[in-house]
């Protein structure tokens, strides 16, 4: 009798937690701690979140070029956790300029960086902040160090994307090694690459990679079709590459 009871209770619990797990958002990630990443932004066009991006400055969002498409109209929205429940907390803001790198290549998304102009100026609040970038042109990212990524973004190719901002940590590639898997025309010095287990999806790309709380890359691109079992690397676009056109639009603000 002890020994049925036992095996009731072990069928229970797994059909609780089978039940309570949600598959969801980042690829192999989990929940992050409400607003503990104040600098994400939620990038939406006719309000659904369609990328994500990270404010740099009192004015200004960094996301990816491909984000955005020439007459799209697209807002912001600030100080989000969850997209459908957070909407009395959370700020939206329109563009007012859409700021693409000259470089940008849509067909093999080189110089994939693009900035977003507020219309307003934001100020720092409990769940609202931006975030450090490189401080030096082309400054390293070193591999096999952990760095993290968050985003509202699926978490498979055939899932939905999260309401709750997720995250993952991921670890740096050697990029000549990434250059070599894919066999692209990309210059190492433009992106910087990370591998599998942690990884982006569809709606993640323009969030930052984090490493040391800067921001040192733009969610790019992975192998079509293949998010969460990719062969080829995880790519992000290299801000250090980009800094001194991201300084002469950051100076254009002041």
């Amino acid at each position: 009798m002890a020994l049925l009871q036992l095996l009731l209770l072990i069928s229970l619990l797994s059909q609780i937690g089978h039940c309570a797990y949600v598959n969801m958002g980042i690829v192999n990630g989990t929940e992050v701690k409400a607003h503990s990443r104040p600098y994400m932004v939620s990038v939406q066009k006719d309000k659904m979140h369609i990328c994500g991006g990270f404010l740099v400055s009192e004015n200004l969002v960094m996301t990816a070029a491909h984000c955005w498409n020439p007459g799209t109209k697209l807002t912001v929205v600030l100080g989000a956790h969850n997209l459908k429940k957070d909407r009395s907390a959370f700020t939206r803001t329109e563009v007012k300029l859409y700021h693409i790198h000259p470089m940008y290549d849509s067909e093999n998304l080189l110089g994939d960086i693009m900035l977003l102009q507020l219309n307003k100026t934001i100020k720092k609040t409990k769940h609202i902040s931006w975030i450090s970038i490189p401080k030096k042109q082309n400054q390293d990212v070193k591999a096999k160090q952990v760095c993290s990524i968050a985003g509202w973004g699926r978490q498979s190719d055939n899932s939905r994307t999260s309401d709750r901002l997720m995250e993952v940590d991921v670890t740096v590639m050697d990029t000549n090694a990434c250059e070599k898997k894919w066999g692209e025309p990309f210059s190492v010095s433009s992106v910087v690459c990370t591998s599998r287990p942690g990884g982006f999806c569809e709606g993640d790309s323009g969030g930052p990679l984090v490493c040391k709380n800067t921001a040192v890359g733009i969610v790019s691109f992975y192998q079509d079709g293949k998010c969460k079992t990719p062969q080829l690397p995880y790519v992000y676009t290299k801000i250090s590459k980009y800094l001194p056109w991201i300084n002469c639009i950051l100076g254009q603000m002041e």
